[in-house]
């Protein structure tokens, strides 16, 4: 029973790290496509993994984990404030599309890449206090639909690569 313990606790810090070094990439490597906002999301590919590997909590706790260390290291609290946003909608989302059984874990991801945007523009529309930013939704809803196809290729690779290390 010990083992098991610590081979997942091994798995959330492989995965936590994992997460924080994707986010770092992002920092480094900035993705532009002349779309202000658009990232790629490549931490996401860890969440992504960890809720189909390990589960919805776990996926929880990772996502959590990751805005938090990544909003303090590279951010700021109006950074975390919208990470946190499209953080939480797009896990509840690729939550509720994975336990419905009608998407494939890349329609999960691209559900989730989806929601990410539409959480952060819901948290634009708040602190700005005007709708108007919504106009920018379409493209972010393009945007969130090509980064959540790439995330969710992979993500199904990476969840092969944890899948191998988990039969050691």
């Amino acid at each position: 029973m010990r083992s098991s313990k610590a081979k997942k606790a091994a798995f959330y810090g492989m995965f936590v790290a994992l997460a924080f070094v994707f986010s770092y990439i992002e920092v480094l490597i900035p993705f532009s496509v002349g779309i202000y906002g658009v990232k790629l999301g490549l931490a996401n590919i860890v969440v992504l993994t960890v809720l189909y590997a390990m589960g919805v909590k776990e996926a929880f706790v990772i996502s959590c984990i990751r805005i938090i260390l990544v909003g303090f290291t590279f951010g700021n609290m109006a950074g975390i404030l919208y990470s946190i946003a499209g953080g939480l909608l797009s896990w509840l989302v690729m939550c509720i599309c994975k336990k419905g059984k009608a998407f494939s874990i890349i329609g999960v991801s691209v559900a989730g890449g989806i929601s990410h945007n539409i959480g952060q523009i819901a948290v634009a529309i708040v602190v700005l206090q005007t709708k108007s930013i919504a106009y920018y939704l379409p493209v972010l809803l393009i945007a969130g639909t090509i980064t959540g196809l790439v995330v969710g290729l992979l993500g199904v690779w990476l969840l092969k690569v944890q899948m191998k290390l988990s039969n050691l």
